[in-house]
């Protein structure tokens, strides 16, 4: 959770300073996350020195004491703290003259110890964004409240996508039997038409053409239909008859 805060506060967590404070398992964790990003600088502050030096090495950094802290606070944008120590380490007084040498640039502050490494007032210094380990807790939750939000959105963006595509693929397999349908009507068309046409050449009356005309057309796209439900087995005919209704949009008989 640090990493990812410190990631929307800072651009490029590559161009900042981060010091730990602190030797045990959460630094050496919390190290291990920053150290991926490639920060300028990692630096390890720590009662023993030679703890500090172990830490360094590995993560290719800089060693300090705790009593370095007041000259070197000051030469680092992110500062993780977890020591074991019952009072806290890091005071207002402290920051604040940090802030002066840096010229107010922020500050980043997370403090991961129970109880408290980083004074609670120091959170009011303008230029200090400071988080506790309780907060963190929180944002985590959060994240992962909005990550579980996001998988359902997802599953039924899915669903929605895949109902369609198989809407789609089902229309692509109708596609072949829709344009016969439609040729089929075309040619039943043409030809009434066609007919209609020459006896109006020949100059038959117009309404009785137009009569014919209709009779004709309907007879014709009729046709096939009524022939299917007339000459249908017997055990089909009532499945038929649904199918037809349906497709007609006619109310059967009771």
């Amino acid at each position: 959770a640090a990493v990812s805060l410190a990631s929307h506060i800072y651009p490029s967590i590559g161009e900042q300073k981060v010091l730990f404070v602190g030797a045990g398992e959460m630094v050496e964790l919390t190290a291990t996350h920053f150290a991926a990003h490639h920060p300028r600088r990692l630096s390890f502050a720590n009662r023993t020195l030679e703890r500090a030096e172990q830490l360094a090495d590995r993560f290719r950094g800089r060693p300090l004491t705790l009593n370095d802290l007041s000259s070197q606070l000051a030469a680092h944008d992110i500062v993780i703290t977890c020591t074991a120590s019952p009072r806290p380490i890091i005071g207002k007084g402290l920051v604040e003259s940090a802030l002066r040498v840096r010229k107010h640039r922020p500050m980043l502050m997370f403090d991961l110890a129970v109880p408290r490494d980083i004074e609670g007032e120091v959170g009011a210094l303008d230029d200090v964004f400071l988080y506790t380990v309780d907060d963190l807790g929180k944002i985590a939750r959060e994240g992962m409240d909005a990550r579980q939000n996001a998988v359902s959105q997802a599953e039924v963006i899915i669903e929605n996508q895949v109902t369609d595509f198989m809407h789609w693929v089902g229309n692509r397999e109708l596609v072949p039997t829709i344009r016969a349908l439609r040729d089929s009507g075309e040619r039943a068309r043409r030809h009434t038409f066609e007919r209609a046409l020459r006896r109006l050449a020949k100059g038959d009356d117009p309404q009785m053409v137009l009569e014919q005309l209709s009779r004709s057309l309907t007879a014709k796209l009729l046709h096939a239909p009524t022939h299917a439900l007339s000459h249908s087995r017997e055990e089909d005919r009532e499945e038929l008859a649904r199918l037809l209704s349906r497709l007609y949009q006619i109310a059967r008989p009771e």
